[in-house]
């Protein structure tokens, strides 16, 4: 039997590296796509959807996840009704990428838009697609000029798709963003025009604070006791606005004879000067990773806490799940509900998969082999173990967060080698970015690269 302890930097360099290989390599292949049946349902149940996405949104900044400053009570409130995820991570660290990860329940080297400024395969299944051929409407209020649908291709899963780009960026002179409360304005303006109608709706409604440059939000820093006069500081005061603002948007909600299911997640984290790096997407430390995740639904999942690993691809199968509908198989991510509504035990040895790439395309000749040359780094994490290679100079990275959760003792320096098991995950991402070469390239018009470069997203 394989051992289910986790890895322990107190082993032999042997042993360490015989057990961590035994686990990951037994799991990977039954774990890399692992999906559970969809829980039935006894009639059809047709809730409201709402998800809510929060840019560049780490996990350990919301006071529900243990931060010392109260950040976001009203996300914690909303956390509390439902199930919390502890251990939830995107799949990359980059917005267009995890995002589109989300609605296709896809890895990036298969849906194709592995950076910002790459569109996405045309004609992919995903949880809008699914929810409307079900009845659902559906309509997505985006406020980052990457989730464009000319650079994204994102418009094709949703009857409605808003770019509300109404505030400047980077004290720039265009409009490549909105502000949190333009955001709940278009959103609402849509939710109750579809009020009280037969038809559910399923709305997403994405937030663009608190994204670099951080701006500093006067009123939540004196709720907050703070200043300006750090990067950090602006950020959670940056928190604390979209927060009041997500918590303006619930209590706006117009109020559903079918309850109302919540999402709430980020598509990635962000590095505030952790090995030396601010920002996101170039790597695959914890800071970019972990990300909050809560499913709420009153009356039918019951408040808990899981400590299993999760993804952002299991959003989409989840969801289906917790409604009673054939998830598809082209799907990759893990369906909850069973564990959310009757009580099964959670994956604990599930192995999590990651990858990293440059970051915006800006031209059309690059687009050509973007995919492929554009990759960084691929990860797995198992049993706590976080295993990383980075493809640029080949440097393998082996860290046992449970005790090293800074990731600054790299146990491959010791002697650990790479497993098997990441081998093949860089080869399957390799292979799958590959076929992508025959896609159309992209059309990055001169308007986009200057905002791409505006917003930070740089190689």
């Amino acid at each position: 039997m394989l051992p289910t302890a986790p890895f322990s930097v107190r082993m032999t360099h042997n042993q360490a590296a015989k057990r961590f290989r035994a686990a990951v390599q037994h799991a990977f292949l039954t774990a890399l796509f692992l999906a559970s049946p969809p829980a039935a349902a006894t009639a059809a149940e047709t809730p409201d959807i709402l998800l809510v996405t929060v840019d560049t949104l780490r996990a350990d900044r919301l006071s529900g996840y243990g931060y010392s400053r109260p950040t976001s009570p009203n996300l914690d409130r909303l956390m509390a009704t439902g199930a919390r995820f502890t251990e939830a991570r995107t799949v990359e660290p980059l917005t267009n990428p995890a995002l589109t990860s989300l609605v296709t329940s896809l890895y990036p080297h298969e849906h194709g838009a592995t950076r910002n400024g790459l569109r996405m395969r045309p004609e992919l299944q995903s949880l809008p697609k699914v929810l409307d051929e079900r009845g659902y409407r559906t309509a997505a209020f985006v406020s980052n000029w990457t989730l464009k649908d000319s650079i994204s291709g994102l418009s094709e899963h949703f009857e409605r798709y808003e770019e509300v780009l109404t505030k400047k960026r980077w004290f720039g002179f265009f409009k490549g963003e909105a502000t949190a409360e333009d955001v709940n304005e278009a959103a609402l303006t849509w939710l109750s025009e579809t009020a009280g109608r037969r038809r559910p709706v399923f709305a997403w409604v994405h937030y663009t604070e608190p994204h670099a440059p951080y701006l500093h939000q006067r009123d939540q820093g004196k709720r907050l006791g703070i200043d300006g006069s750090t990067k950090e500081n602006r950020y959670d005061s940056e928190i604390g606005f979209v927060d009041e603002k997500i918590g303006d948007l619930l209590e706006a909600l117009p109020r559903s004879r079918r309850g109302t299911l919540v999402v709430f997640t980020s598509d990635h984290g962000e590095s505030l000067g952790e090995h030396d790096y601010w920002g996101h997407g170039r790597n695959l430390y914890e800071p970019g990773l972990h990300v909050p995740l809560s499913i709420s639904w009153p009356g039918v999942i019951d408040p808990a806490k899981i400590t299993a690993p999760a993804l952002l691809t299991d959003i989409a199968p989840t969801v289906l799940g917790l409604l009673g509908l054939d998830i598809p198989q082209s799907f990759r991510g893990y369906d909850w509900s069973a564990v959310l509504r009757h009580g099964q035990a959670p994956p604990e040895q599930r192995t999590s998969l990651f990858q990293a790439h440059k970051g915006a395309v800006l031209s059309n000749q690059e687009a050509g082999n973007a995919r492929r040359a554009g990759l960084l780094e691929v990860g797995i994490l198992r049993d706590g173990n976080k295993e990383v290679l980075r493809l640029t100079n080949d440097r393998h990275r082996l860290f046992d967060l449970a005790e090293d959760p800074g990731e600054r003792s790299n146990l491959s320096e010791e002697g650990i080698d790479e497993s098997e098991a990441l081998r093949q995950w860089r080869d399957l991402v390799i292979s799958g970015l590959e076929r992508t070469e025959g896609l159309p390239p992209a059309d990055v018009d001169p308007e986009s690269v200057e905002k791409l470069k505006a917003l930070g997203y740089i190689n």
